[in-house]
Formats: C-alpha cells, sequence, structure tokens
C-alpha cells in the first residue's frame, strides 16, 4: 500500500522570523548603500555584520550580492511609490497616464535622497550599474509604450529621449532648486506635452 505524499510543514512563527530577518537585512543594506562610498564596501559580509545576522542568513535570502542590490533597489521602489506605474500604465486615456507616470517619478526622485549619489556610482560598479541601467529601460520602455498610444503609431526617438531625461534624476535634481515639490511636477508636465510634438 502506498502512502500519501507527506505536506512540507510550514511554522507561522518560522515564516514571521524569516520576513523579520529579510526586512532587517533590506533596511543594513539599503544604510549602507546610504553613506557616502557605501557602495565600496557593500559586500553580503559587510550587510549582514550591520544587520547582525550571518552571511549565510544573507546569502539564503538573497543569492548573491548582485541579488541583494536588486532586492534593495526594488524596496525602494515600492518605498518610493513606484508600485504605481502599472495603474499609470493602465489608464483609459495615455495622456492621463503620462501625466501621472511623471508625477509619480517627480515623487520619487523627491523622497529618495540618496539617488543621487546611486545613480552616480553604476558608473564605477558594474555590478550595480547593470541593475540601474535595467530600472531605467523599463521607464524608457513605459515612456514609449505610453506614447505609441497616445500618438497610435510608433513614437519618434527624440520625444522618448527627452521624456526620458526629463524624468530622470538627474533633471529632477537641476530643477529642484528653488521650486516647490508641486511646481517643479507641473514644469515637467508641462515640458513633457511640448516634447510629444517631436
Amino acid at each position: 500500500m502506498t502512502r500519501p505524499p507527506t505536506r512540507a510543514y510550514e511554522s507561522p512563527v518560522r515564516t514571521a522570523a524569516a520576513v523579520r530577518r529579510r526586512a532587517q537585512v533590506l533596511a543594513a543594506a539599503g544604510r549602507l548603500l546610504g553613506e557616502p562610498g557605501g557602495l565600496a564596501g557593500f559586500s553580503l559580509e559587510a550587510v549582514a555584520k550591520a544587520a547582525g545576522v550571518t552571511r549565510l542568513t544573507v546569502y539564503n535570502q538573497f543569492g548573491s550580492r548582485r541579488g541583494l542590490l536588486e532586492a534593495v533597489l526594488d524596496a525602494r521602489a515600492e518605498a518610493g511609490g513606484l508600485a504605481r506605474i502599472p495603474q499609470a500604465m493602465a489608464q483609459a486615456d495615455p495622456l492621463s497616464g503620462l501625466d501621472q507616470l511623471v508625477e509619480i517619478f517627480c515623487d520619487f526622485w523627491s523622497q529618495d535622497t540618496a539617488a543621487a549619489r546611486l545613480q552616480s556610482v553604476g558608473a564605477f560598479d558594474p555590478e550595480f550599474g547593470e541593475a540601474v541601467a535595467a530600472r531605467n529601460a523599463r521607464r524608457r520602455t513605459a515612456i514609449a509604450t505610453l506614447l505609441r498610444r497616445i500618438t497610435g503609431a510608433e513614437p519618434s526617438a527624440d520625444a522618448v529621449d527627452m521624456i526620458f531625461g526629463l524624468t530622470s534624476q538627474a533633471m529632477h535634481q537641476a530643477l529642484s532648486e528653488g521650486r516647490t515639490p508641486q511646481a517643479l511636477t507641473d514644469l515637467v508636465r508641462r515640458a513633457t506635452r511640448l516634447a510629444l510634438t517631436l
């Protein structure tokens, strides 16, 4: 007589502890990345030490330094409101969706004070640079998709490039001095509308 397959038992207590440890590691990793020169010493060992856990715990949660970097960037994106992007993409009116996308990125760059430093270090750390480049590629794709819906045709590379630049951290930093967050968002929205004519 064959025995029924056994089911793996998952302890709610153990699961909750794993979730807490993951959050603890992500918080420590985010703090390290936010420090000047933090990426230079960013390793599984350094993050484990900062989080008060073992290197094996970090490895089991994230698999590699790249996996940890990706998780930190994902956590920052979620905390900064980038989870609203699908809502913008699903707007019935794609022009409203584009306005919302501008607002989302203006909000994000306003909230993430370490963003400028993190964007620039990608040039010196190939692994981090790849992670940032992948996120930039997704932003460019979202812009092109909305423009395709707005115009009903393949958007011009100039329009996509211009709006990509307008929604970047570098542009946000350049325009933020002397402007309230709302004034900056309104300015970028107006510039984005002009870019549609390119």
